[in-house]
């Protein structure tokens, strides 16, 4: 995927993106981080074209995002929000079978290649044996497995996600991020995520886009964008790096 001078403005006050050109490497697992406002949200909602940009464009394979047909952009791209709402009495698997719809037709559907689709989903998940299960029975970490499964449903070539950590505790926040190595590695998936952790962006990503007030700062492998001098400026924030034989790289801030 390639954006170019992508400018959002929600309020016409000041531009959310000012003017961001980029491109999202496929196979790769991009993180997206920076301060709250910067613009990591905004950016990922113009690549799954919930917001169109005020000027610039984005394409996709060569083709811009708006000539594709939303069952068509479907099948390339899908996203999972931070949060969602549904009927609570509704079963896993019931979910999951919505990510089919793009599959569909007035005249036409395929039982078979639905009912595969939709066991891959819940065995990348682990969530196969509690497919007839309620969504309410749950806790916070299977329910966001759940919404990225009927994502992985879509068999969509680029899965985003948007802030898919946040109100999960540390178990299924490393479980989450397990999952998203999975299906990068062994699934091919291009995966383009929002997160806050710096150390996580850092462990779990092959490219890292930093952003601050609408603007990409920095991007590219992890080692070369998380640096003292760059945390500084974008966030203010004094910070040193140590390494570690099984953890690798790290970053512990020490004061502003």
């Amino acid at each position: 995927m390639e954006m170019q001078n992508i400018i959002v403005s929600y309020d016409n006050k000041r531009n959310h993106l000012d003017g961001v050109s980029t491109n999202i490497p496929k196979g790769k697992v991009t993180t997206i981080i920076g301060p709250n406002g910067c613009g990591k949200s905004t950016l990922l909602s113009v690549m799954s074209r919930n917001h169109v940009p005020k000027t610039g464009n984005v394409s996709l394979e060569n083709k811009d995002l708006v000539h594709y047909k939303p069952k068509e952009f479907a099948k390339k791209l899908a996203i999972v929000y931070q949060q969602n709402e549904v009927p609570k009495d509704l079963t896993i698997e019931k979910l999951v079978s919505f990510g089919r719809l793009p599959h569909h037709t007035m005249l036409k559907r395929n039982d078979e290649e639905d009912t595969k689709a939709i066991d891959w989903a819940l065995t990348c998940t682990n969530l196969l044996e509690k497919r007839a299960h309620d969504l309410e029975a749950l806790s916070g970490g299977e329910r966001q497995r759940v919404w990225i499964a009927m994502a992985l449903a879509q068999q969509s070539e680029i899965l985003c996600l948007d802030e898919p950590t946040t109100y999960l505790d540390i178990y299924y926040q490393i479980e989450l991020l397990e999952l998203v190595k999975t299906l990068n590695e062994v699934h091919g998936l291009t995966i383009v995520m929002v997160l806050h952790d710096i150390n996580q962006a850092i462990r779990y990503s092959d490219h890292i886009m930093l952003m601050k007030a609408g603007h990409i700062i920095a991007e590219g492998a992890p080692r070369d964008v998380i640096t003292k001098e760059v945390i500084k400026e974008v966030y203010g924030v004094e910070a040193i790096f140590n390494e570690d034989e099984q953890l690798g790289l790290y970053m512990v801030p020490i004061g502003i």
